[in-house]
C-alpha cells in the first residue's frame, strides 16, 4: 500500500497553524518530513516537540526564492492566511502566493514530485451562489484590501493547472474554508481566536456588522485528514476540491457559544463591517464525499472544547 512506503515530504508553511498539524500527521504516518517556514506567521513553538524526531527537519526559507531539495511530495501551505497578516505587507502576500507557487511547481517538475496547493474559499470572493461548489468561478474584487490574498491564491490555482497541462505535473488543489483548532495564532484577527481570547479575558466580544453573516468552521484534524486523502487519490483527480465543514453558524451564534463554553462575562460589541467581508461562506463538500469518502467528524462545540484550553494555557504563560 502507498501509505506504507516512507516518503520524503516537503511542507511549506510547516510551522504555521495548519502546517504544524500536517507535519505531525505525516510523521505519524511514517514519512520523512522537511518543514520549511520563514516564520512570518509560523512559530518554532508549533513544532518544538518534533525537533527530536530523526525523521523531521526544519529549514528557515522563504518560498519566494527557489528551493533545491529531493522530495517525493510537496504540500504548499506557505502564505499568511488571516487578514491582519496578509494585509500587513500585501505585495509580499501576492509574491508568496504567486512566486511561491512558481518555485514549488518548478521544484516538483525537477524532481517529479506530486504537489498539493492549499488554496482557499477566498477564491469565491463574496459569492453570489450558496453554498459554494467547485465549478463556481467566484465574485472577487481585484483591487480591494483583500485582493492580495484572494487574487494571489486564484493566480496560484491557474499556475497549478497550467503546469499540469504544459508539463503533465501531478497536482492536487484543496480550497480551505474557515479552520480552527489549537496552535492558531492568538492575534491573527480570525474570528474563532479573537472570540476565545476576548472571552477568556472577559473583554467585550467584537462583532462586525449585526452578526448575521455566516461562516462554516472546520476543526483542523478533519482538514488534515482530507489533505492526506486528496494527496493519496488517483492522479487524474486534481481538484479543486472544497475542504471544510458545511455546518453553518452566524457570527453571533459563534460568539454566544464561546461565551457559554468559557463561562465568560463578556458582552457583545457591535462594530461596522469591513470592506469586501463576505456575507456567507459555506462549502458544498459533495465532491470530497464522492471522490475521497471524506466528511468532517468533529462538530463545532466539540472542536471548541479542544481549542479553548490551548488559548487558556497561552494566557497563563
Amino acid at each position: 500500500m502507498e501509505s506504507q512506503i516512507r516518503k520524503q515530504v516537503l511542507v511549506t508553511g510547516g510551522a504555521g497553524f495548519v502546517g504544524s498539524h500536517l507535519c505531525e500527521r505525516l510523521l505519524a504516518d511514517g514519512h520523512d518530513v522537511i518543514c520549511v517556514d520563514n516564520f512570518f506567521t509560523g512559530t518554532k513553538d508549533n513544532v518544538l516537540h518534533l525537533l527530536n524526531n530523526p525523521h523531521f527537519e526544519i529549514m528557515r526559507h522563504d518560498v519566494t526564492f527557489p528551493l533545491y531539495v529531493e522530495v517525493d511530495e510537496i504540500y504548499n501551505l506557505a502564505c499568511p492566511a488571516s487578514p491582519i497578516h496578509y494585509q500587513h505587507d500585501p505585495v509580499q502576500t501576492t509574491k508568496t502566493s504567486v512566486h511561491g507557487a512558481i518555485n514549488m511547481l518548478g521544484l516538483a517538475k525537477r524532481v517529479n514530485a506530486k504537489i498539493f496547493q492549499a488554496s482557499t474559499s477566498e477564491v469565491y470572493g463574496d459569492p453570489k451562489i450558496h453554498p459554494q461548489t467547485e465549478d463556481y468561478w467566484g465574485y472577487v474584487n481585484p483591487i480591494g484590501f483583500r485582493s492580495c490574498y484572494d487574487e494571489g491564491k486564484r493566480c496560484a490555482e491557474t499556475l497549478f493547472f497550467d503546469y499540469r497541462r504544459q508539463h503533465n505535473l501531478r497536482i492536487k488543489v484543496a480550497r480551505i474554508f474557515n479552520t480552527y483548532g489549537p496552535k492558531m495564532h492568538p492575534n491573527d484577527g480570525r474570528v474563532v481566536s479573537n472570540f476565545i481570547m476576548q472571552a477568556l479575558q472577559g473583554l467585550p466580544i467584537t462583532i462586525y456588522g449585526d452578526g448575521s453573516q455566516s461562516r462554516s468552521f472546520c476543526y483542523v484534524d478533519d482538514l488534515v485528514e482530507v489533505f492526506v486523502r486528496l494527496m493519496a487519490s488517483p492522479d487524474d483527480f486534481t481538484g479543486p476540491v472544497n475542504t471544510g465543514n458545511p455546518g453553518e453558524f452566524t457570527i453571533k451564534e459563534l460568539a454566544e457559544k464561546i461565551i457559554d463554553l468559557t463561562g465568560s462575562s463578556s458582552k457583545l460589541d457591535y462594530q461596522p463591517l469591513p470592506s469586501d467581508d463576505p456575507i456567507q461562506r459555506q462549502p458544498d463538500i459533495s465532491l470530497a464525499r464522492e471522490k475521497l469518502g471524506w466528511e468532517p467528524n468533529i462538530q463545532l462545540e466539540e472542536g471548541l472544547k479542544k481549542t479553548i484550553p490551548y488559548f487558556a494555557a497561552l494566557l497563563k504563560s
